[in-house]
């Protein structure tokens, strides 16, 4: 069964780096260019896990991370950060968010977190 990850940011790159980290290890990606766009792509997929970075035009990935918490409680979302930005990592950490990764991140980093953030929660 494949898993479906919605990758949210506002750079096209960062969302193609991250697709192809992924795609090669058969995840169905989805992807948002902005916290609003990412909001509405998560109720229409509903993906597994979603990798949203935190600093984005229209609606950060703190807003949106909250938003989409708010949606659906179970969501696991994955936090993107540029170095420096531990503030708002922390903030995201405590808003639901279940890891992050700072960036520039390696391929065998990004599927190690994810795998780790895809495991069955414990009841």
């Amino acid at each position: 069964m494949s898993r479906t990850v919605l990758v949210v940011d506002d750079a096209a790159f960062m969302r193609m780096m991250i697709r192809d980290i992924l795609a090669k290890e058969g995840y169905v990606i989805h992807e948002a260019v902005n916290g609003r766009d990412a909001v509405e792509k998560y109720r229409e997929v509903h993906p597994d896990l979603v990798t949203m970075d935190i600093t984005m035009p229209e609606m950060s990935g703190l807003e949106a991370l909250r938003e989409i918490r708010a949606v659906d409680p179970e969501a696991r979302v994955l936090m993107v950060s540029a170095m420096g930005q531990q503030k708002m990592i922390v903030e995201a950490l405590e808003s639901g968010a279940m890891d992050f990764l700072v960036k520039p991140f390696q391929p065998t980093k990004v599927l190690e977190t994810i795998k780790k953030c895809l495991q069955p929660r414990n009841p």
